[in-house]
């Protein structure tokens, strides 16, 4: 089984990264054979928020952090 840890540290919005980040990961932890690991720390806790008001042009990285969560398991 491979393991991959993804690190996000970027704010949810204003760049790309951690919405390429977080689709990286979906797709991936649809795999048997693999495990997917996503670490939010400095800004990127925030993407994990509830209630987040989505600027326009962006993604939902709430909805994304919520869909790896139900595929997977989530440290608290």
């Amino acid at each position: 089984m491979k393991k991959i840890l993804f690190v996000i540290n970027d704010a949810p919005y204003g760049d790309e990264r951690p919405y390429n980040a977080m689709r990286h990961a979906i797709n991936l932890v649809k795999r048997d054979e693999v495990q997917v690991m996503v670490f939010l720390v400095a800004d990127a806790v925030y993407c994990a928020r509830k209630a987040q008001k989505t600027p326009d042009g962006y993604y939902n990285i709430e909805r994304m952090v919520k869909s790896l969560a139900k595929r997977g398991k989530v440290a608290t």
